[in-house]
């Protein structure tokens, strides 16, 4: 009984060989009768469904010699399928039709570079079986005479049509774009195996976000050197950042090779650098070394966490009347608006500072936030200091020291004198000294005798050893530490009567102080050679910082008619030359409730890699003090939110 298709049950012959091929190119348009159509360097297609009968079709053209079609040929028996159900026919769209065009081309590139088939100069055809004989196609590539059966093209109906409405397949084929034609019979006419070109997208992929966290904590910008899979370029000077991290932005600023996996990188990166358990083993996490590979305070180290190898110091001095009242909000006074980013350490010198010294403490530390501990804090009498680092930096400082000198012997109360604190970050020793020395306009000698006191009492350092004891002086501390800041009250005046003072800062000389800063003593006494040996201090361009009414903007209003002066002052030394850099020199108006304005300086101070002798604090803080301030700083927020909250939902009803 013959099946429901016409066809009779039959073994149907799969031919492999490339014979094959070169008898078709002879033969296809004697046998075929118009079925095929030979086209010199065009594509041949041979559409069986077209053929009336399928049998005597291959019976007439695949005749062979009987030599050789026993090693070349596979005879499998397979059984045709009936036709489906005829479906009302419908005009197929340009989208569709250009979607099975690109199907078809696609299905058959992919026989085309099979890797693991050989290639020959004269083609091969690949061992295809004919499952489904109404749908098969047979693809003639160029002279080569490659077959390429394409089982995805679209079904046809018992009567030699497809479903979507065009006319035969050999139309549905020939159609496909000559350019798409010439890729695939590219490498072809060499004798090679047709291989596709490599195809660029027309426009970069979308990015894979990775956002981990703000780029206010400097040890998410850097990836540790010792690993293979996150190679960086160190070589290569980072900004400060202030957008959010993304895997875009690594590869962007070369800390992430491009060969790495995206993965692994997602896997293993957070804020902090990952570490690998056999590179812990190995690593001095308690000592610091200059040469040591991956040592706590050696040259790798110092360079992930900068990069230019220089930080940012904030120091400010202040003096304070000895007022109860702690002013509303210190932003202002820590955050000034020019500078872009915050600073990497904030130290604080107070002279004659509120009684409640926790509490000045207590609001500094709400000020900086909770990126910021308190790394120590000292006293003498009245003058306080308090000195702030970033929280992931306090692994690199050395222990702690600190030193005071009194001035005044008689007084009680230690109101005149000098505080030191000392310690060393990476290998750079740091000295910190805040002072109140004697007033008056006219006692310039006692105030030179105040700092030659403090530079040969100031008994520091104690156990941190000096960096370069070939170039220290018993007789002067500052000689023995890589950076020296000094600030405080120096009380120097400006030798000029008060009328003349007032009508230099009504021109508002705001630029160009030299006017009035030719009167001032301590710039002459350090022309002279007097004071601070080796110290300079920035350009100044900002009003005198003393004396002022209590809440005013205003000088001195009371019957003693004090001159304004430049009481307050930063200055600095350095042992290696232009290790320190000034940025911005100047006075905080908006702090009101003492005499004195805020004076403060921000520096850029270059830090050089440790030794193994640093006695390190281990990363010790004042930890009660860092949670009172966060505390007090949440409160202040929900404070904030819930006024705002209440002046929303309120509502004024009035009554005429």
């Amino acid at each position: 009984m013959n099946p429901p298709n016409g066809f009779s049950q039959h073994a149907v012959a799969c031919i492999t060989s490339s014979t094959v091929g070169r008898v078709l190119q002879d033969q296809q348009v004697k046998k075929t009768g118009g079925a095929m159509r030979k086209e010199a360097g065009d594509s041949r297609v041979l559409a069986l469904e077209d053929h009336p009968d399928i049998e005597s079709f291959l019976n007439d053209t695949l005749r062979f010699p009987p030599d050789e079609i026993k090693p070349n040929m596979k005879i499998k028996s397979v059984t045709p399928k009936p036709p489906r159900k005829p479906r009302l026919a419908r005009a197929s769209s340009l989208d569709e039709k250009s979607w099975r065009r690109r199907r078809v081309f696609r299905m058959s590139l992919e026989n085309l570079i099979d890797p693991n088939e050989t290639s020959s100069s004269n083609g091969s055809l690949q061992e295809s079986s004919l499952s489904h004989p109404t749908r098969s196609r047979v693809v003639l590539n160029g002279e080569q005479g490659s077959l390429h059966n394409l089982q995805d093209a679209p079904e046809a109906s018992p009567y030699g049509k497809n479903k979507g409405s065009i006319s035969d397949s050999e139309k549905q084929v020939s159609e496909v774009p000559s350019a798409s034609v010439g890729l695939m019979q590219g490498k072809e006419s060499s004798g090679s195996k047709p291989r596709l070109s490599k195809i660029t997208p027309p426009r970069p992929l979308p990015p894979l976000e990775l956002s981990v966290a703000s780029h206010v904590l400097r040890t998410a910008n850097r990836i540790d050197s010792d690993y293979m899979d996150y190679q960086h370029y160190s070589q290569s000077r980072f900004e400060r950042l202030s957008s959010s991290l993304s895997d875009t932005g690594l590869h962007n600023r070369g800390m992430v090779c491009d060969s790495c996996s995206t993965d692994s990188m997602k896997s293993t990166f957070s804020l902090l650098t990952p570490l690998r358990a056999k590179d812990v083993r190995n690593r001095s996490y308690l000592e610091g070394s200059l040469l040591a590979s991956g040592a706590l305070l050696g040259a790798e180290e110092l360079s992930r966490y900068f990069p230019d190898r220089s930080i940012g110091i904030f120091v400010a001095t202040w003096n304070m009347q000895g007022r109860k009242e702690l002013p509303e909000n210190l932003d202002d006074f820590l955050f000034p608006s020019d500078p872009d980013y915050a600073q990497d350490m904030y130290v604080v010198g107070v002279q004659e500072g509120c009684p409640d010294r926790r509490e000045w403490e207590i609001r500094l530390q709400e000020t900086l936030g909770p990126h910021y501990v308190m790394l120590y804090s000292a006293a003498h009498g009245v003058l306080y200091m308090s000195v702030f680092i970033r929280r992931d930096l306090i692994w690199f400082c050395s222990e702690v020291e600190y030193a005071t000198v009194t001035t005044r012997i008689v007084s009680q109360i230690k109101t005149k004198g000098a505080l030191g604190i000392c310690f060393t970050f990476f290998g750079t020793s740091f000295l910190f000294v805040t002072s109140h020395f004697t007033s008056g306009d006219g006692k310039v000698y006692e105030r030179i005798l105040d700092y030659n006191k403090t530079i040969q009492a100031l008994a520091l350092p104690k156990n941190v050893p000096d960096t370069n004891p070939y170039r220290s002086s018993p007789s002067d501390v500052t000689t023995r530490f890589d950076e020296v800041f000094w600030f405080g009250d120096f009380n120097f005046r400006l030798n000029k009567d008060r009328e003349s003072v007032d009508s230099i800062l009504n021109q508002h000389l705001e630029k160009d102080l030299s006017k009035l800063l030719q009167y001032d003593q301590l710039i002459k006494e350090m022309n002279d050679g007097a004071i601070f040996k080796g110290f300079q201090e920035a350009a100044i361009h900002f009003r005198p910082s003393y004396k002022f009414d209590i809440g005013q903007d205003s000088y001195d209003t009371t019957s003693k008619k004090r001159t304004p002066s430049y009481t307050d002052r930063v200055i600095y030394r350095s042992r290696h030359k232009d290790d320190i850099h000034a940025v911005k020199y100047s006075s905080c108006s908006v702090v009101k409730t003492s005499d004195h304005r805020p004076v403060y300086g921000l520096f850029r101070v270059k830090v050089r890699p440790g030794r193994d002798n640093i006695p390190l604090a281990a990363g010790q803080f004042d930890r009660e003090l860092y949670l009172i301030g966060i505390k007090r700083r949440i409160t202040r927020e929900l404070q904030k939110r819930q006024e705002i909250k209440d002046q929303k939902s309120s509502r004024v009803c009035t009554v005429s």
